[in-house]
């Protein structure tokens, strides 16, 4: 066995995974062999769990460098099926987003069909793979689900049928795509070591490059609401996936962006959603201006990326153009229809809307000094807009409505948030837990503006 700092060689038969887990365990570099044999036992049940847990723990506490960071993501990304949209008839490139979660990011919800419509004439497609919500942070799926008969889980022929008739279509992975991530995660998830930048950024990209992509924008966000709250892990994870990313092929562009407070006005399933088709129908409500300006900055690298514009100002104009003229809350709704959802749902989304509503009053005049968005991230799931376990059912009724965003002037008595509950017990706990995250100062904060960084050359029509 190599001492620690020195590779283990894999000229022979593949190790035992005890050998394995004690290589890292020491501070060994594992070479593409170990690693395989990891990823394939897996995939085939030869890793316990115990074993598996054993080596997350080690890649937590050793870490793993760049080439053992890309072997593990390559191996992830071949242990199952790998889509060929050429094959179906796609000639356009094929674009996607990742987002590292936050309390009221709905950008997907946006972005796809937004991209969907601006890129149309280049026959460009938006196959977004997307999540549940995890901890405290919202899941896109979970925000669709609110709307009656929406299938998240489609057959391929109606994955197909979505993207040809609305050029994007949001939906869950495959069970066939990437299924080394789905068992290692589980994993992960109980045993406290999902905070890994070599495995976070594994599972991330084998999904994403099984997923036969030719574009990816990531969003890695920091602050209280973020996973990440620090900058600087935000921008190790986001370089680390621009590395990986391109290294595989795949032309990637990371943003680092601010989540001290809550993306938008809203913060619960069906309340988000509602607010994404208010910004695709340029309504008032979807307006809020860090919102629309991520969406734009993520939408136009992605448009750079994917060869469809030349340069970014390009790119904006075409997306300014798409929301102006309606052509991305129209794409929208055919993808809504298309994957069995209301065929009116632009007119009227049949959205349930909770029983209780409450105004969660400032008990002092200032401004609005700082958010603690995890707590009311927290505080949706409390509500049940959420899962505190595997498996629990969500209410897409509940949430947090008009939250007020940092620097907001207040007199005292001025609503800083609406509570929908399904009952008044929970919706004074809610609004509790609402006036302990909100601190009200004298004066008015310096504002961050929500996108902080961009990692890698500025994209371009050559990647």
């Amino acid at each position: 066995m190599a001492p620690p700092g020195g590779t283990m060689a894999g000229h022979e038969p593949p190790p035992l995974p005890q050998s394995i887990i004690a290589a890292k365990r020491d501070g060994c570099v594992l070479d593409r062999p170990a690693i395989e044999a990891f990823v394939q036992g897996l995939v085939d049940g030869s890793w316990s769990e115990a074993q598996a847990a054993a080596l997350a723990m080690a890649v937590v506490c050793r870490g793993m460098d760049a080439d053992e960071t890309m072997a593990l993501t390559e191996a992830m990304t071949r242990s199952g099926e790998r889509l060929d949209w050429r094959a179906a008839g796609f000639a356009g490139p094929v674009l996607d987003k990742h987002s590292s979660g936050g309390v009221g990011d709905k950008v997907s919800l946006m972005l796809a069909p937004l991209v969907a419509a601006a890129a149309a004439g280049a026959g460009a497609i938006v196959p977004m793979v997307s999540g549940r919500g995890l901890g405290h942070t919202g899941g896109t799926l979970d925000k669709l689900e609110a709307l009656p008969g929406y299938d998240v889980n489609p057959s391929r022929a109606r994955l197909l049928a979505a993207l040809r008739a609305a050029g994007c279509a949001i939906v869950g992975a495959s069970q066939r795509i990437a299924p080394a991530d789905r068992r290692l995660y589980a994993i992960r998830d109980v045993t406290a070591t999902v905070a890994s930048v070599p495995l976070v950024t594994a599972s991330i990209l084998s999904k994403k490059l099984a997923a036969g992509l030719d574009a990816l924008v990531l969003d890695v966000k920091c602050g209280s609401g973020a996973f990440m709250r620090e900058r600087a892990q935000a921008r190790e994870l986001a370089a680390s996936l621009v590395r990986v990313a391109r290294g595989a092929g795949l032309a990637a562009h990371a943003f680092v962006s601010d989540m001290n407070q809550v993306l938008g006005h809203s913060a619960g399933n069906a309340l988000e959603l509602r607010e994404a088709i208010a910004f695709l129908k340029n309504e008032p409500d979807g307006s809020e201006p860090r919102q629309r300006e991520l969406t734009l900055a993520l939408g136009a690298a992605l448009l750079c990326l994917g060869g469809v514009c030349a340069d970014e100002a390009e790119a904006r104009a075409r997306l300014e153009r798409a929301l102006s003229a309606g052509e991305g809350a129209e794409r929208f709704a055919r993808m809504v229809a298309a994957l069995g959802g209301p065929r009116d749902v632009l007119r009227a989304a049949p959205l349930a809307q909770a029983p209780v509503r409450r105004d969660v009053p400032a008990q002092a005049a200032g401004f609005v000094g700082a958010i603690d968005v995890r707590a009311l991230g927290l505080a949706v799931v409390e509500l049940g807009g959420g899962r505190r376990r595997g498996g629990e059912s969500i209410d897409a009724r509940v949430g947090l409505d008009r939250v007020l965003p940092l620097g907001a002037p207040v007199a005292r008595g001025t609503p800083l948030a609406q509570v929908h509950a399904a009952d008044a017990a929970s919706a004074e706990r809610a609004a509790c837990a609402v006036r302990a995250a909100c601190r009200i100062e004298p004066l008015a904060p310096a504002l961050p503006p929500v996108v902080l960084e961009r990692l890698g050359s500025a994209p371009s029509a050559q990647g």
